[in-house]
């Protein structure tokens, strides 16, 4: 770990778990209504109680609103945060930007936003998108961040002109809770995201690639912030830990997954379908389709078979072993400079417990030692 390229104090160590709406994965076809309230209750809790420190709503066109489920979440919590995932270009960003701000000082500081700006053109045109071309959705997402960031900080009405947006005399009466602002997250490894990212990400994330993939992306954005002037941001990896006592049952427990959601695509949704427009996708894919005669297997433990099996839709890829190997491998990204780690779990409520008992401690103490043995070294 180097001091230009590893985590810092400035960055923190941070677990980020989800919350569905209702119980589904890859294995789990849909159970209860659209909107289950005990179920989002129940894993909200969970993941309070096993040490995360956020969980992630996610955004689809035909999904329930994000913003209103996070508002029950930190109603029914203490201390959980929660990150919005929202996509740009539907809703005035003045709006937004209140609504966001009034949730954070009701839950005092514990808001974080997501920003999605999505590449499929048939989900975004069910909530009827009128920009196509990807570079200017960016080039959009990048104005409505501007509008965002000066409601939640001008002590002044101002006046913005853009290509896509344009206010007279905005201003927010409501602030962030926190004097740092709310943190706005930020993916998506086209050259146009990684401008964005370098304009605006307090957190940078990225799927669950290979220690080669992301060593790369994580320079370019770097780059890019160094470009814009800004500090560099923390980094977010996501990925879907499979946990068991040994590392043959949990390779024997990732084939079990494999099978399960290959036989239950019709009911589940998570058919493969075209090949995705978004960049990230595409990354995970090239690794995941040119793996199946190694096992889908890479670095120590990284297993691709769901991203392939499914088009990498979403969050797909695994780290296998036992919570020591896990929690080991995910010391090499910390190592590339990742503070955060988005894990979720194919069998949601179980997983989520168990990884508060077994995984997370266990990465906390090797983190509190590597940066013990880093002072040791320096003095």
């Amino acid at each position: 770990m180097t001091a230009a390229h590893g985590p810092s104090a400035a960055h923190p160590l941070r677990f980020v778990g989800f919350v569905g709406n209702h119980n589904a994965s890859e294995i789990i076809p849909r159970q209860g209504p659209v909107v289950d309230r005990d179920y989002i209750e129940t894993v909200a809790k969970a993941h309070e109680l096993g040490g995360f420190d956020s969980v992630l709503q996610a955004f689809h066109a035909d999904a329930p609103d994000s913003l209103q489920v996070s508002q029950h979440i930190t109603s029914v919590t203490d201390r959980l945060g929660v990150l919005i995932a929202h996509r740009p270009g539907f809703q005035a960003p003045t709006i937004l930007a209140r609504q966001l701000a009034t949730l954070d000082q009701l839950s005092r500081g514990r808001v974080a936003i997501n920003v999605i700006t999505g590449a499929e053109r048939g989900e975004l045109a069910r909530d009827g998108n009128t920009v196509d071309d990807k570079d200017d959705r960016y080039a959009r997402t990048s104005e409505f961040l501007d509008i965002v960031r000066a409601e939640w900080t001008s002590e002044v009405p101002f006046d913005y002109r853009g290509r896509f947006y344009q206010v007279e005399k905005a201003f927010s009466q409501v602030k962030p809770y926190n004097p740092s602002g709310i943190p706005v997250w930020i993916a998506g490894a086209s050259p146009a995201a990684v401008e964005v990212a370098g304009r605006h990400a307090d957190t940078y994330a990225v799927w669950g690639e290979t220690h080669d993939q992301v060593r790369e992306l994580l320079g370019r954005v770097r780059a890019a912030v160094a470009r814009a002037g800004r500090p560099q941001p923390a980094f977010s990896l996501s990925l879907r830990p499979i946990l068991a006592d040994t590392e043959e049952a949990a390779w024997a427990k990732a084939e079990a997954i494999y099978e399960k959601a290959k036989a239950l695509l019709d009911k589940t949704g998570f058919s493969r379908g075209a090949l995705p427009n978004n960049e990230g996708a595409r990354r995970l894919l090239a690794i995941a389709d040119g793996a199946a005669d190694q096992g889908y297997r890479h670095d120590k433990r990284l297993w691709t078979a769901i991203a392939a099996l499914t088009g990498a839709k979403g969050n797909s890829t695994s780290l296998v072993g036992t919570p020591d190997q896990v929690a080991d491998a995910l010391l090499d990204y910390y190592d590339l400079g990742v503070t955060t780690f988005l894990i979720r779990g194919f069998d949601p409520l179980p997983d989520a417990i168990a990884y508060g008992r077994e995984l997370l401690p266990r990465v906390r103490r090797l983190v509190a030692e590597r940066h013990r043995a880093h002072a040791v070294a320096a003095e």
